[in-house]
């Protein structure tokens, strides 16, 4: 039954990652493009070309604000992540708990200190 639950909810966040694939690379090209740009502000010493960094950098920020849907597609993505964990976590393999005192020295000396 979590197999099905997990498969389903994997499923959606393919659905909604792949959905907002667009917003998502237009949010990291104009990302990369304000780094730049803040990055060449930063840098310069001409007012002009502070003047022209400035306006690229509003540009650019201006484009990453309208991709805003792009956070719900990360936020997929880090739901298949979760689910892709999840699913590979092998829950029938157990550690059997050996309780041969050789091996459990500590939990026994500690047993023999309370008595």
């Amino acid at each position: 039954m979590k197999k099905i639950g997990l498969f389903i909810l994997g499923a959606i966040a393919a659905i909604i990652a792949i959905a907002n694939l667009g917003p998502m690379i237009g949010l990291a090209i104009s990302l990369v493009i304000l780094y730049y740009s803040v990055k060449q502000f930063t840098k310069t010493d001409q007012t002009s070309k502070k003047v022209l960094w400035a306006v690229v950098g509003f540009i650019a920020l201006s484009i990453a604000a309208s991709n805003v849907p792009a956070i719900l597609g990360i936020a997929a993505l880090y739901i298949l992540y979760i689910v892709y964990k999840e699913w590979k976590k092998d829950d029938s393999v157990e550690e059997p708990k050996d309780d041969d005192p050789f091996t459990n020295f500590e939990r026994e000396w500690a047993e023999l200190n309370r008595n």
